[in-house]
């Protein structure tokens, strides 16, 4: 029998009240356990009042009280469906052993979207009876049904205890070892997901097992998200053993993303082990470059010189972040700037060269002295030759020391020079005239050689076509008096190479003509008595220069 402030909320429950006040006292009624035969014919009969919001306070009301004689109505709810639907199938499953059977008998009589209901429902009714029939729907056809039994068994896990939970542990596992009964491939990822909830110790190699290429991504991906709390210690100190980390590793570099995200978390937990150098550095070649761009995070500080080879790899990836990342590892250790040296001094074309070389601009300045002097013999070398791959080293050079540099090529420049090697010593002189503030000794330099590999043809047209001249001609009119001063000065230009470019500015007009006169003058004097002499005499009395 009901006591007196039990009656006077009851009196609340009537349609009388506003729809608030009904609502509450429903709502404290559920809270203090307010149940006896009198007051369950009272719930019964407000099961059907018109409120959908009070309807569905008493509908809950029912099944946590456990009122059973509510059970018909509330099956009938279920089969009605609406809004009403999934509160009266959880309310039900409430009922203990009778409502679970209850449910279960619906399953094959409702509309699939009932069932799923019905099995969502079936995991909230706090029995032992209905977890086991939550338990027995991860074996249904329909994936909807395994899916909302699990999302609901999955909620319920934190309310177990420990015997509970391993119970539970122990069911799961048995079903995914019955060879008679096999799961199917939804089902077997949903127990897997469970068992994830679960995080039992026990269950490692079952796991383990799921994480190979054999099974779906999906599949998959659970287990490996179920190890996270299991492969590891909290204290990061004890790891998986060399097969699972080879498989952690595999999983890694699956071209599924579902499949490496979880296994690269597993990961950056662990430390590297050179006992599986290989293993981690394919990380590498991974398709995505998600798993690179960690992988370089996570290898790239070692100084070793096939983690080195692995990171140059990634220099020519069409990420430039991953690409940036890799450079500036290679930068930091030994092993990867002795390689990127390697590489560049050998590169095959020059767009190698001009990778390599822009990778090294940021460090350049912290390589040793005799790293960079071997790079700048190479870039000489190449130069002297006309090979362009010598534009990327010399750029490279240049932003640790230019004016070093200028200073080197100048030096060999004149050394080939006076070992005859002009066209050499052009290629090296011609670079350093590509600057606009080359100084003008060089550009002297460079025009005499020119003179040296003139082919001294007369014609207009082949006159006008000589770079040599070309090079006089633009230094003359402002430097006249340098260039002549050059002129005397370099006993290795012959009488016919000065007669050659006298007689070209003899022909020309102001004052590059007077510098013809003077040039034709220096070859007199320095054959007085020979053929090309008597040359210069007749083309300066010719042009009236005498």
């Amino acid at each position: 029998m009901a006591d007196a402030v039990t009656k006077k909320i009851v009196r609340l429950l009537q349609p009388d009240q506003s729809g608030a006040t009904r609502c509450a006292a429903a709502i404290v009624l559920r809270e203090i356990g307010a149940r006896d035969a009198e007051l369950a014919k009272v719930y019964c009969g407000l099961l059907d009042d018109p409120d959908p919001q009070f309807r569905a306070e008493m509908i809950q009301a029912v099944g946590k009280l456990k009122i059973e004689p509510a059970l018909k109505r509330l099956l009938e709810f279920v089969q009605g469906g609406g809004s009403d639907s999934e509160l009266a199938a959880e309310a039900a499953a409430q009922l203990g052993a009778k409502g679970t059977h209850a449910l279960q008998g619906l399953m094959d009589k409702v509309a699939p979207g009932l069932r799923r209901r019905i099995a969502g429902a079936l995991a909230t009714g706090g029995s032992t009876t209905a977890e086991t029939a939550a338990v027995d729907a991860l074996l249904d056809k329909d994936p909807g049904v395994i899916e909302a039994a699990t999302r609901s068994l999955a909620n319920a896990v934190p309310t177990l205890n420990p015997a509970h939970r391993r119970a539970l542990t122990d069911q799961l596992v048995q079903f995914l070892k019955d060879k008679k009964q096999p799961l199917s491939a939804y089902a077997e990822t949903a127990v897997i997901r469970l068992l994830a909830a679960l995080a039992d110790p026990r269950t490692e190699d079952e796991l383990w097992e799921r994480t190979g290429p054999s099974h779906p991504p999906e599949m998959r991906a659970a287990a490996l998200q179920a190890l996270g709390p299991l492969a590891l210690a909290g204290d990061g100190k004890r790891g998986p053993g060399k097969d699972q980390l080879k498989r952690m590793i595999a999983c890694a570099t699956d071209a599924d993303f579902r499949v490496a995200a979880p296994a690269l978390m597993l990961l950056k937990q662990l430390s590297f082990d050179n006992r599986l150098a290989a293993e981690w550095l394919s990380l590498l070649q991974a398709s995505d470059v998600a798993v690179r761009r960690f992988a370089v995070d996570k290898l790239g500080d070692r100084d070793s010189e096939d983690v080195a080879a692995a990171l140059l790899a990634q220099i020519e990836h069409p990420d430039s972040q991953l690409r940036q990342n890799a450079l500036n590892h290679l930068g930091q250790t030994k092993a990867g700037r002795n390689l990127l040296t390697r590489e560049l001094l050998s590169a095959d074309n020059a767009d190698r060269a001009w990778l390599l070389a822009r990778a090294q601009t940021n460090f350049i300045n912290a390589y040793p002295p005799k790293l960079r002097d071997e790079i700048v013999e190479q870039a000489c070398t190449w130069l002297e030759d006309g090979d362009r791959r010598s534009d990327g080293l010399l750029f490279l050079v240049r932003h640790a020391d230019a004016s070093a540099l200028h200073d080197k090529i100048v030096e060999r420049a004149q050394a080939l020079r006076k070992k005859k090697a002009y066209a050499k010593a052009i290629n090296c002189l011609r670079y350093l005239a590509r600057d606009p503030a080359c100084a003008v000794p060089v550009r002297l330099e460079l025009a005499g050689c020119g003179l040296k590999t003139s082919q001294h043809e007369l014609s207009n047209e082949a006159r006008s076509a000589d770079p040599a001249l070309q090079q006089f001609a633009r230094l003359a009119p402002d430097y006249q008096s340098e260039v002549v001063d050059f002129l005397k000065k370099s006993k290795w230009l012959e009488p016919e190479d000065l007669y050659y470019l006298g007689f070209h500015f003899a022909e020309k007009n102001g004052p590059t003509r007077k510098f013809g006169g003077e040039v034709l003058q220096l070859v007199v004097q320095r054959s007085p008595k020979g053929k090309v002499a008597q040359d210069a005499k007749r083309k300066l009395k010719k042009e009236a220069l005498d």
